[in-house]
């Protein structure tokens, strides 16, 4: 059967990407801080025991983990699904976070500039043309997961490919405090291997329709023809087609290269209704836009900033099928980023934002996107 794969754009695999992932990170800093947690469930958020049963989790350690416990939900059901004498809850400190973040960029600056920030305790980095010579990959990462374990005392874990959708799987495989190298001729059959809920980037919905239609594994989406997936996913089965053969062309975007349009805006008194919320978000959407069409640029990721009223912050963000300026989609984008979180309303929300970044001058077509529905 014809696949179709000369459609596909040529694959690129000189160059040596790194995806750093640090191992359930907030926690695993105040578990390094305080030595008696280190056995213990351990939730980063205020005890809702305390707070007439408020609070939402910022995120949890591992063991928390096997109880069902994660990032965003109510605190609450920390207490209802966690044995009494394991739990133990940590008050979010950001700013000694955004610290440690400092120091973990220092030590990949070591190796090189070229590193696109993902959040406080995930990044990327190109190092193919690097500080340190020629030294293989694999010495580039170890060197980095080692520094960072010595110098502050956290466990981080890495994914080594030829792109970056690659490389993120790999970090995800090798969790925790591993690494997982994935070289180009052993690609296809790593992905062949994988689960459709391990690709970056299938959320739960699009799971749902390739499960329907019998594709559950990355061998069952190599399997199909290009065009199955562009009928039925549109642009976006272009890029399953492309992620399922190894091919990610993204580059590897330093900070100072990476640009963003945004709209925040801090409450007093907080809102606490779900319908003034989204009133809000979809007036951000509408100025985004505006700004967007003035610049003329189009975007292809969106994201949702909110903040409660213990300065807990979230973000959440999607990347779009295609590249827009249109204030409706961006609102579509935003909204069920918006239901993930919609929880810490029951806290009291006392700033929201939205932002938009991959921007690009409308007139270029966009060859490197992949799409999600809960990124």
């Amino acid at each position: 059967m014809d696949k179709g794969l000369e459609l596909l754009p040529k694959n690129d695999t000189h160059r040596r990407i790194i995806h750093l992932d640090m191992d359930a990170f907030y926690a695993s800093v105040e578990m390094r801080d305080h030595p008696e947690y280190r056995h213990k469930a351990l939730v980063v958020a205020r005890d809702p025991r305390e707070h007439h049963g408020h609070g939402v989790i910022t995120t949890a350690n591992y063991l928390a983990r096997k109880y069902g416990v994660g990032s965003a939900m109510p605190a609450i059901r920390a207490v209802k699904q966690v044995p009494e004498e394991l739990l133990v809850f940590v008050a979010p400190n950001f700013d000694k976070y955004r610290q440690v973040s400092d120091q973990i960029h220092e030590i990949m600056h070591e190796l090189t500039d070229q590193i696109e920030t993902v959040s406080l305790d995930e990044a990327y980095l190109d190092v193919t043309q690097n500080k340190l010579g020629n030294y293989s990959v694999i010495y580039l990462a170890n060197y980095m997961q080692e520094q960072i374990y010595r110098q502050l005392h956290l466990t981080s874990s890495f994914g080594i490919s030829y792109n970056k959708f690659l490389a993120k799987i790999g970090s995800d495989y090798a969790k925790p405090f591993g690494k997982t190298l994935i070289l180009p001729d052993e690609a296809l059959d790593f992905l062949a291997n994988q689960d459709i809920s391990k690709y970056p980037g299938i959320g739960k919905k699009t799971q749902e329709i390739l499960r329907g239609m019998n594709i559950n594994t990355g061998a069952d989406l190599q399997a199909q023809p290009v065009s199955n997936l562009v009928n039925q996913f549109k642009k976006a089965g272009y890029y399953m087609a492309m992620h399922a053969h190894g091919i990610d062309l993204r580059p590897v975007e330093s900070q100072r290269q990476r640009k963003s349009i945004g709209k925040e805006r801090t409450f007093d008194p907080a809102i606490y209704h779900q319908q003034e919320a989204m009133g809000i978000l979809r007036h951000f959407c509408i100025e985004v836009a505006k700004e967007l069409k003035k610049r003329n640029l189009k975007t292809t990721c969106v994201v949702l900033k909110i903040r409660d009223l213990d300065f807990q912050t979230f973000t959440r963000r999607k990347l779009l099928k295609v590249a827009t300026q249109d204030e409706i989609e961006l609102y579509q984008a935003v909204l069920p980023l918006f239901h993930e979180v919609e929880s810490l309303l029951l806290n009291g929300v006392r700033l929201l934002g939205v932002s938009v970044t991959n921007l690009a001058n409308q007139i270029y077509v966009e060859t490197d996107l992949f799409i999600t529905d809960d990124y």
